[in-house]
């Protein structure tokens, strides 16, 4: 129903739209019941001429009934609801699957950075690739991030893939992601973070196994071509 509208780029995009679409299936069952219920007793229980009004007290058995019976089976939905959001909040947020590859992603006033592994596919080494707003992965690789902010509070938004996750200075956070689709995407700043806010954009290149492997060679030999440069200048 929601891919519809936005598609599922993510190995677990799948199970965040089922259970909004849980919740919203239920919660809209109970609105549309009570408001239906409520219009029919104003109707059915409206004053009338030489009618005098009833006095209850709603501690009578076959009234209390009608309170009793519904709250129970509320509750019963709440507990459905609790248990589909717990399974949910665990594979995407505390089990980690083994990373295939890592990233870093750096949010500032008003640009992401976006620091990718090189050729030899580890992070934090001479042939690392940093891009600005630009994130490129690969289809089918399961990734971690490291996720961090240089100023102030941001929010690393991918809706394709249902992921959302702020970023804090001072801290490093966590997580992971497995892109299934390959394509181009959207990525958004979430969170107010200034004035700049509403241009945080960047974007999401999920590649193929082909497509990638290309990019990263290009890139790789770029940043070659720029330290060299460098150096003869030196």
């Amino acid at each position: 129903m929601i891919e519809m509208l936005r598609p599922q780029v993510s190995s677990f995009a799948g199970e965040i739209d089922s259970l909004i679409v849980m919740v919203t299936l239920i919660v809209g069952f109970w609105y549309l019941l009570t408001k239906g219920m409520f219009l029919y007793l104003l109707m059915a229980f409206r004053a009338k001429p030489g009618q005098k009004a009833q006095y209850i007290t709603g501690k009578e058995k076959h009234l209390k009934k009608w309170v009793t019976i519904p709250h129970l089976v509320i509750i019963l939905c709440d507990v459905v609801l609790v248990a589909g959001a717990v399974r949910v909040w665990y594979n995407v947020k505390q089990f980690m699957p083994e990373a295939e590859q890592t990233i870093r992603i750096v949010g500032q006033q008003w640009a992401w950075t976006f620091v990718h592994p090189g050729p030899d596919g580890e992070l934090d080494t001479d042939d690392d690739i940093a891009m600005i707003d630009e994130l490129h992965v690969q289809a089918g690789v399961t990734y971690h991030f490291m996720l961090e902010s240089k100023d102030v509070l941001h929010d690393f938004s991918v809706p394709v893939f249902r992921l959302k996750q702020d970023a804090i200075p001072g801290r490093r956070i966590l997580g992971w992601f497995k892109p299934e689709v390959a394509g181009e995407f959207d990525i958004q700043c979430a969170e107010m973070c200034g004035i700049g806010h509403g241009i945080m954009g960047a974007k999401l290149y999920v590649e193929t196994p082909e497509q990638h492997a290309m990019w990263v060679n290009d890139n790789s030999l770029t940043e070659v071509a720029a330290a060299t440069q460098t150096e003869v200048q030196r």
